[in-house]
């Protein structure tokens, strides 16, 4: 049996996400200034042709699902990995903390910033659109920070959690963590996230603050030749 979180994208886009799916029944996609995320309704040689249409020239998309993704023709691979899937194990409690604060439009270029620094996955300009982001600022800089990226029925993505390198090691990450699936969990959602497999530092982390691999997830990020 088929669990809504094998595509996360696709149930994303074609449920609570749908205002913001571009595509067809067939194949869906965020717009790409939101994040680059795509999707197939399945693995139908149809679903497939009607993917490899949405992007133009010079497009990416990032394709991620528990079975095998297909090979798109026309298109270049930039990331070919296996993520795990992981799920918060019972509620989490919401927290407070005064440094916490809830970022907005005129926080984007500095979480941009930070994102591209530390790299926690696609991040753009306007990834504050599909949910809430709270960060800690020191001396004015944006120094750690973590979000809501895709949601499905009862199911909230955690994502953007990063810290600046020169403040790694003080527990800002766990705080942020435990902050925004606290947030999630009071809004009667089950946190989800996703982490590289090969890191196991990370996956080792979030076992001990209190998640279980649901799955492995195939991860492709591909660009439409120009």
């Amino acid at each position: 049996m088929t669990h809504i979180l094998d595509r996360p994208a696709w149930n994303a886009l074609a449920s609570v996400h749908s205002a913001f799916a571009e595509g067809t029944p067939l194949a869906k996609r965020y717009a790409p200034s939101i994040v680059p995320f795509a999707a197939m309704r399945d693995d139908m040689t149809e679903s497939i042709a009607a993917i490899m249409a949405l992007p133009l020239a010079g497009e990416t998309m990032a394709l991620v699902e528990a079975g095998p993704i297909p090979a798109l023709a026309g298109f270049d691979t930039i990331i070919d990995d296996t993520l795990v899937q992981m799920l918060a194990e019972k509620p989490f409690d919401k927290i407070e903390d005064p440094r916490i604060v809830k970022l907005g439009e005129n926080d984007a270029a500095d979480m941009l910033a930070l994102a591209t620094l530390t790299r926690p996955g696609p991040f753009t300009l306007r990834a504050q659109s599909l949910g809430t982001f709270w960060g800690i600022r020191m001396d004015g800089r944006l120094v750690a920070m973590g979000g809501q990226r895709m949601r499905q029925p009862g199911f909230a993505e955690l994502s953007g959690l990063c810290v600046h390198p020169d403040m790694q090691g003080k527990g800002l990450g766990k705080l942020m963590l435990r902050f925004v699936a606290g947030e999630i969990s009071a809004g009667g959602e089950t946190v989800y996230l996703h982490a590289y497999k090969h890191n196991e530092g990370a996956v080792g982390l979030y076992r001990s603050l209190g998640f279980k691999i649901r799955s492995d997830m195939n991860f492709r990020v591909v660009k439409r030749a120009e």
